[in-house]
């Protein structure tokens, strides 16, 4: 016998959460289909053990490297991993508790398994099937691995966070913000890490001045980086994993983790039973709506090519619920000026365009840089010197603020508002307009000139 429900949300991550919650709290009678935790991929394998771990990292810096300078003795301080995985385990088990909580206080069934089109309007689970006017797929992403000989002795993005003990040495394969992150929270609790890196540099989409400045921290603080680096073979040896290029040893580690990008959700969900589409790269391919090729059934989150980020997912998963269940005028939402935060040492922080696609998009005289470049006053107390560089992307006689991007410490908690100003298309008039608070980094923001 078919269940009936207004809203089948496919996903219990983050954004399909977010849309289940929201439709639930205009009334409507909604069901999460999820076959493995809920929380997905943020809360058990992503962002929150991630930044926990990352807050571990600091306390580590904090004690090492700046505590001596502040007159703490730092040299009988000991690391317990197992302490530290309890108390990381503990706060995701707390989180995810959470979600069900919320599902129950808002009357939401969540079914457990895998889901299946049957048709445009059918799922099934099991022997069980389900139907419903309205369908979001929000199964998200996964780590991509590589296809190389050798390829199985890797550990990838999620894996990590399984780890019991950490390794005496690990090499982090991979570029982007996940690969960054790892790798300096990894060199951060001791393990002698190597970053591994195709091109000349990582971060390569974000702002030059800023990755310039990251590189010239990571060359003095580590980890080590290794540049125009393509592994193509990997082989076990003594105990640890070689790796290759071009039939050359290149280095050995205990662990090596790809970080190599992620990849959708979309197989083995029955798609070829509707007239979804997707793209080359296994993408949902919807409309500004949200909305699939087949009519009824919507997508968001990591699972279309938009941006993948946990609060773009839950952003677009509520807009879709209200104008399901509470007459929006659309599901569309703005995917510009979104604020983005890398929890690097220290950390990098970027809303907009950067300066070289502003060059891009607007004439040469339409723009105006401007930058502060100075030390922290943490670091810098400690007998330390940490650079840290902010950058605003101008346009205009207005000088209308298009691009923020900083590096250093806190900025990770300061840019958040920032993002406010530049909705409401904020000027550098503006920004020189708030009279600053200090001492702080974030004055440096309405100082520039």
């Amino acid at each position: 016998m078919t269940k009936e429900f207004d809203y089948i949300v496919i996903g219990g991550g983050s954004g399909g959460i977010a849309s289940a919650n929201r439709a639930a709290e205009y009334g409507a009678n909604v069901a999460v289909i999820e076959e493995n935790q809920i929380g997905g991929t943020c809360v058990n394998r992503g962002c929150v053990p991630k930044k926990v771990a990352w807050y571990a990292s600091k306390v580590s810096d904090a004690i090492h490297r700046y505590g001596p300078g502040y007159g703490f003795e730092a040299d009988n301080v000991t690391f317990d991993y197992s302490e530290f995985k309890r108390a990381q385990d503990g706060y995701v088990a707390r989180s995810r508790q959470g979600y069900t909580n919320r599902f129950n206080s808002n009357g939401i069934t969540l079914i457990e398994g895998h889901a299946e089109f049957v048709d445009a309007n059918t799922l099934q689970v099991d022997e069980e099937q389900y139907t419903a006017k309205h369908i979001l797929i929000a199964t998200g992403g996964r780590p991509r691995n590589v296809e190389v000989p050798g390829g199985e002795l890797l550990d990838n993005s999620d894996d990590f966070f399984n780890w019991e003990t950490l390794p005496e040495s690990v090499v982090v394969v991979g570029a982007g913000y996940i690969a960054v992150e790892l790798a300096q929270v990894l060199h951060g609790l001791g393990v002698d890490t190597s970053l591994a890196v195709r091109h000349d540099r990582p971060l390569r989409k974000f702002d030059e001045t800023i990755i310039k400045e990251w590189l010239e921290l990571n060359e003095a603080n580590g980890p080590k980086l290794l540049y125009q680096t393509d592994f193509d073979q990997y082989e076990e040896i003594e105990g640890q994993i070689a790796c290759y290029q071009d039939g050359r040893e290149i280095i050995r580690a205990d662990r090596v983790i790809q970080a190599i990008g992620r990849q959708p959700n979309t197989e083995h969900l029955g798609l070829e039973n509707t007239k979804i589409e997707l793209d080359d790269k296994g993408h949902v391919v919807v409309n500004d709506n949200h909305e699939t090729a087949e009519a009824g059934i919507y997508a968001i989150g990591d699972v279309i090519d938009r941006i993948d980020l946990t609060p773009v997912a839950i952003r677009a998963g509520r807009q879709l619920s209200e104008y399901l269940f509470n007459q929006a005028a659309s599901a569309e939402i703005d995917y510009t000026n979104v604020p983005t935060v890398v929890f690097s040492h220290p950390a990098i922080g970027t809303i907009g365009l950067t300066e070289a696609q502003a060059r891009e998009e607007y004439a040469e005289d339409e723009i105006k840089i401007y930058n502060n470049r100075f030390y922290s006053m943490y670091a810098s107390a400690a007998w330390h010197r940490e650079p840290c560089h902010f950058k605003l992307v101008c346009v205009g006689d207005e000088e209308r603020v298009i691009g923020l991007h900083a590096i250093g410490e806190g900025v990770d908690e300061m840019i958040q508002g920032f993002g406010v100003a530049m909705k409401m298309g904020a000027t550098k008039k503006d920004f020189d307009s708030v009279i600053a608070i200090h001492p702080t980094g974030a004055e440096e923001f309405v100082t520039m000139r």
